[in-house]
């Protein structure tokens, strides 16, 4: 379904600061510089020409309603980090950076990986935002993305994240009518097969899910 308004993207992220209980008082103050933050951030990468996709949190809002962010998620070459120092890089992985832009929280997917690139070259489409239009995944890269992360989210014990994620999921292939069959294409160059099998039982869970919650609607009180 159509969006019927604008994303604002640093909205989104103040918004979701200042609600969450857990961040101290000076990161609920660092709220209100989020708007100012973010249009900078996308403003540095259009000017030197960074090649980039978004994705994550912020990314899923054009597609689904009410998910709730604080960072910023981006897929981007390991060489653009150097075009950027004022990214203050605080982790840092084979496939994976963590920094910050200011007050802002920045997660950056590395086309060194090669699902990652796939996504920013084949799976990504210009979005209109707030702030400016932005080259962002589509319904099919972020399912991409969510279903590549969460067999390793099962062997670490992290059983918010699988919520989160395949909460992501189910939205999306409710609210889009995406089909999953050929993203397990996709990923099985990427997975082993055990982390396959598990995937196509998580996605085939999802559906039953979906199904018991139409048939619900289409049998509800007249």
């Amino acid at each position: 379904m159509p969006r019927t308004h604008k994303v604002c993207i640093g909205g989104v992220i103040r918004n979701a600061m200042v609600l969450n209980f857990k961040n101290a008082r000076d990161e609920a103050m660092n709220a209100d510089s989020m708007l100012e933050q973010v249009d900078r951030l996308f403003a540095l990468l259009d000017e030197r020409g960074i090649e980039y996709v978004l994705v994550g949190g912020v990314a899923l809002l054009q597609y689904v309603e009410g998910r709730n962010t604080e960072d910023i998620d981006l897929i981007m070459a390991s060489a653009s980090l150097d075009d950027l120092p004022e990214i203050e890089i605080a982790d840092r992985e084979p496939h994976f950076a963590r920094g910050h832009f200011g007050a802002l929280r920045v997660d950056i997917l590395l086309t060194d990986h090669p699902l990652f690139d796939k996504v920013r070259r084949v799976y990504a489409t210009t979005q209109p935002f707030v702030e400016r239009d932005i080259p962002c995944a589509t319904v099919e890269g972020l399912l991409l993305l969510k279903l590549h992360a969460l067999p390793s989210f099962y062997r670490q014990g992290n059983f918010a994240r699988v919520g989160l994620y395949e909460n992501d999921v189910a939205t999306l292939l409710h609210d889009c009518e995406a089909e999953p069959e050929p993203l397990f294409e996709e990923l099985a160059p990427h997975l082993s097969k055990s982390d396959m099998a598990s995937l196509r039982d998580i996605v085939s869970e999802i559906r039953q899910r979906i199904e018991r919650f139409r048939n619900g609607q289409r049998n509800g009180p007249q």
